[in-house]
């Protein structure tokens, strides 16, 4: 999760996920995004094997700065896992490398799923290496997913270890 806006010049993201061992919905899910403002995203997500179209949407509510973390909502489809629903959420997230000179990036939040009624408490970790490459540990509420990324230019290339041990990949492109 992002503290600052997005300033590239791109405005669509296209992305695909395909995992392993899950339930219909979430082993296929694309998604396609418009950047309406650097601090606000939406667009529609689509899981193939049930035929659903749902809304997602980002927005920066409150920008991090050196002492102040940023404050995001946002809505998305259920967490991995739920054969339908939708998740809304809302987010502290601080980039740590001034403060503590380590590469890191944790967030904390809330997140409410209409297929389980109920409200989560959710959060995670970006780690940034180099030449590229980042880590992503994140819990839903539920489970921890680690993600290793790749980046390149205007492409995302991601493994995806579902709950730690089943397999998965995404990969993104903004243009």
């Amino acid at each position: 999760m992002s503290g600052t806006g997005n300033e590239s010049k791109e405005k669509w993201t296209f992305g695909i996920r395909l995992l392993s061992n899950q339930v219909p919905r979430a082993s296929v899910r694309m998604t396609l995004t418009y950047k309406f403002h650097p601090r606000f995203t939406a667009g529609v997500e689509y899981n193939p094997r049930v035929d659903e179209v749902a809304p997602i949407a980002n927005l920066l509510v409150i920008t991090e700065t050196e002492r102040r973390p940023a404050f995001i909502l946002g809505t998305s489809s259920d967490r991995i896992g739920t054969p339908s629903g939708q998740s809304f959420y809302g987010l502290f997230s601080k980039n740590l490398r001034h403060a503590i000179g380590l590469p890191i990036a944790p967030y904390v939040g809330l997140a409410y799923g209409t297929y389980e009624d109920r409200l989560r408490v959710v959060g995670g970790l970006n780690i940034y290496f180099p030449k590229n490459f980042s880590a992503f540990i994140t819990y839903n509420g539920v489970d921890v997913h680690p993600i290793l990324n790749f980046t390149y230019k205007r492409h995302v290339l991601s493994l995806v270890m579902v709950r730690g041990r089943e397999p998965g990949m995404s990969y993104s492109i903004s243009f």
